[in-house]
């Protein structure tokens, strides 16, 4: 079974400010008839996608992991091309830098409320294990699908996570609910390389912390730091290590 083109989306879904979402699927090879597999939605699917698919077909191949559905969420076009939202999608709130910013909970119940249902018609999905997986500022918006009183999504992987944004507001919105005593039922693997910068993983070790000292009833919660890597090489080591942990 190929791997999709970035450039050729399996089908599009209209989103927030009327986008076209391009959304991409993998079907699992190893998935018996009648059967259902869970399926986890990958942020910058225009670039993370394909390098996604290729991990996983390896550990499937390997049956280090189970079938699951691979699902892309793009625009179609890469970052930093005109059409790719993702500094307006992935930003939970607004800076006064960066106008588009902030739309992350409109984008995030396109997740819930549009892209889910679509691909449940279309595909025979298990409906107990939800994933969100993202690198950079799409982990951002893992953090946040995490971070919610009630939330949809129950396995998450954030790769070397954008906590800087807003003055690192996710932890102060995590700290909120950790006081409230929300439960979240879910597994999250953390990760960075260990060569990213100094803020990427200091911030990193701040969120680690604060998971560790006021944990959240019901989360599991594993972080790795891949030695010489850094924030563009360390997508591979990433997917594996988290799929293996959110899906084991």
């Amino acid at each position: 079974m190929a791997i999709h083109d970035p450039m050729t989306p399996t089908f599009r879904l209209t989103g927030p400010g009327g986008t076209s979402y391009a959304i991409y699927v993998e079907e699992p090879k190893g998935l018996k008839p009648g059967g259902s597999a869970p399926a986890i939605a990958w942020m910058d699917g225009d670039m993370l996608f394909e390098p996604a698919v290729r991990t996983y077909r390896k550990l499937e191949a390997a049956r280090e992991i189970g079938p699951v559905f691979m699902i892309g969420v793009g625009y179609g076009v890469k970052f930093g091309k005109p059409g790719n939202e993702r500094l307006r999608d992935y930003t939970p709130s607004h800076i006064a830098t960066e106008e588009r910013s902030g739309q992350a909970d409109a984008f995030h119940t396109f997740l819930v409320s549009t892209l889910w249902p679509e691909l449940t018609k279309r595909y025979p999905i298990d409906s107990h294990v939800r994933g969100l997986a993202g690198h950079s500022l799409g982990s951002l918006l893992v953090l946040y699908g995490l971070f919610q009183t009630k939330p949809f999504f129950n396995r998450f992987m954030a790769s070397a996570p954008s906590i800087w944004w807003d003055d690192r507001a996710i932890l102060k919105r995590a700290a909120q609910l950790q006081a409230e005593g929300v439960a979240l039922p879910s597994r999250l693997h953390l990760s960075s390389g260990a060569d990213d910068t100094e803020s990427m993983t200091g911030d990193l070790v701040l969120m680690e912390r604060q998971l560790a000292i006021h944990p959240f009833p019901r989360l599991e919660v594993a972080s790795t730091r891949f030695v010489d890597r850094d924030h563009y090489n360390v997508i591979p080591e990433a997917t594996e290590a988290g799929l293996k942990f959110v899906l084991g």
